[in-house]
């Protein structure tokens, strides 16, 4: 028996949908497009549920009966990165991106067929400030005004839960009034470094091939930087230091937060290169480690390619933040729902 029950919509590899089965919560129906994301979703979590693919031409009506809608729909559109290559490639973006951007209107129709009890849904920061605030301004008239929700919304930053420097909007929803409020939620006091995501290569810590090996479970000499590669980050880094610009690497060590993580990590790992020593090049993360620095645990199987897995956790949630929203929800879900029970004994 399960509190409530959900939905996961544009559920990537269920890292949305881990934070609310953490708190008692059961998903009836899940969507994702994404051959690879849907093999890590299922090797992870099974076939228990419907699960669909594309979500756009799925009826609403058909989406089961759910008390909490969740959904991480494509921030591509909104992202300072999406729109800076659109822009450049002369393409549209936002709400003009047909690909990606109306998808927000898939999640709104399947609210208004279902009405579920709440929502939430996780984007970009920069969703909030895109194209100076209009898009933000229909997603909210769209959600308050034509359905009927009270909504509440916070840019947060998931390094308080793990060592990343990664904000997020995420957008809360409720069908009837209530007084929820951000000041509640559970922020933790002590911020993670890197060297609690980090493999130890000391033999603490047993090996995981193809990530690890040996007896000290010694990171596979795969994941350091070809002599080539280092050399052009530098060059690259120098170059557009001398210009005024802040492109460049990301060193790390152990002590340190990283960058936020992108689904591009696998081309060079630039944006976090683990630092190994003087005279030694740096080395990339591990999938594994790259799943550690989004908050999921070791049991969490990662069945694809580095390159598909490096994708799949760059596009996931920080998991430990969602669960914490999670449980900020919780009793005003188990509110709402005593009261629907309520209203319907009393029709009988």
């Amino acid at each position: 028996m399960a509190d409530f029950t959900f939905i996961d919509l544009f559920a990537g590899i269920g890292g949305i949908r881990l934070g609310f089965e953490s708190i008692g919560g059961r998903c009836v129906f899940t969507s994702e497009w994404n051959e690879w994301s849907k093999k890590t979703y299922i090797a992870n979590f099974g076939e228990g549920e419907m699960f669909v693919g594309d979500i756009v031409p799925f009826p609403a009506d058909d989406v089961p009966d759910h008390d909490v809608l969740l959904a991480g729909f494509p921030c591509q559109p909104f992202s300072i990165a999406g729109v800076s290559k659109k822009n450049a490639l002369g393409r549209p973006h936002g709400f003009e991106c047909t690909t990606q951007g109306t998808l927000f209107f898939d999640v709104a129709r399947i609210i208004a067929a279902k009405r579920p009890k709440a929502f939430m849904l996780e984007n970009v920061k920069n969703l909030v400030s895109h194209n100076k605030g209009h898009t933000f301004e229909v997603i909210r008239n769209t959600l308050e005004q034509e359905l009927g929700y009270q909504i509440f919304w916070k840019v947060i930053d998931g390094q308080a839960w793990v060592p990343q420097h990664r904000e997020r909007i995420i957008i809360v929803g409720f069908r009837e009034e209530t007084d929820f409020s951000w000041e509640k939620l559970s922020v933790p006091d002590f911020h993670p470094t890197l060297k609690t995501i980090l493999h130890p290569e000391d033999g603490t810590e047993q090996a995981e091939p193809p990530y690890t090996t040996g007896a000290k479970a010694k990171v596979h000499s795969k994941y350091v930087l070809t002599d080539h590669l280092w050399k052009y980050l530098q060059d690259y880094a120098a170059k557009h230091k001398a210009k005024g610009n802040g492109f460049g690497f990301g060193l790390v060590t152990p002590d340190d937060i990283a960058r936020t993580l992108s689904a591009r990590y696998y081309k060079d790992g630039s944006e976090i290169l683990v630092a190994r020593g003087k005279k030694k090049n740096p080395r990339r993360l591990t999938p594994r480690e790259c799943a550690r620095l989004m908050g999921f645990d070791d049991t969490f199987k990662i069945v694809v390619s580095d390159t598909q897995a490096y994708k799949q956790f760059g596009n996931s949630v920080v998991v430990p933040v969602i669960k914490a929203v999670a449980q900020l929800m919780k009793p005003y879900i188990m509110d709402e729902a005593g009261a629907e029970r309520e209203t319907k004994a009393k029709a009988v």
